[in-house]
């Protein structure tokens, strides 16, 4: 049985810094983009979120009459830890190897009191496979995160980190992936419907 996942990047905070595990909202003015994305998914689609507003906000503005999942807290965006809500700038002035390293070469480098690159891929690859088996042959509508989706897209396309950063995940875009017993597919990445 294969399963779908149609991974969803929530709507814009509009924020200028390292936004985590900071519970800021989404815009979802764009109340066209919203309709459009919601025509494009599966209808008979269960959707699911982050419990971070900015997810949980854009998943109710897209649900439809889809069923709803509750709130997956291990779908959350990378944990910066102490760079939480500050620019590159800031934290380049103070911790320049690390932040460049961090970003550059992902892996096991952890800002303070944050998550490594590989913590993040774990946490989120174990929520995503509890999913599939709790609903095997489902489309998933699964709205999230930036860093959340890139994990998935490099288990899909058997990336390296810096290969997987070098996709670009819009606000309101759709990354979709597939399990199935041949393993994971990928179909369109940053589709913007």
């Amino acid at each position: 049985m294969i399963t779908r996942l149609f991974l969803i990047r929530h709507g814009p905070t509009h924020a200028k810094s390292m936004v985590g595990w900071s519970d800021l909202p989404a815009d979802l003015s764009d109340s066209a983009a919203l309709a459009r994305l919601s025509a494009y998914l599966p209808a008979d689609a269960l959707v699911v979120s982050s419990d971070l507003s900015r997810a949980a906000e854009t998943a109710t503005a897209i649900q439809g009459r889809r069923q709803r999942l509750p709130h997956v807290r291990a779908l959350r965006e990378i944990h910066f830890g102490a760079w939480e809500l500050r620019t590159w700038a800031e934290v380049d002035a103070e911790d320049p190897e690390r932040i460049r390293a961090y970003w550059e070469t992902p892996g096991d480098v952890t800002p303070p009191g944050g998550e490594s690159w590989h913590q993040v891929c774990n946490r989120v690859n174990a929520a995503v496979d509890g999913l599939i088996g709790a609903h095997r042959g489902r489309d998933l509508i699964v709205v999230g995160h930036f860093g959340q989706i890139l994990t998935q897209i490099q288990r899909a396309e058997l990336l390296t980190a810096e290969e997987a950063f070098a996709h670009r995940i819009d606000n309101l875009s759709v990354s979709e992936i597939s399990h199935g017993p041949d393993g994971w597919r990928t179909g369109v990445i940053n589709h913007l419907p």
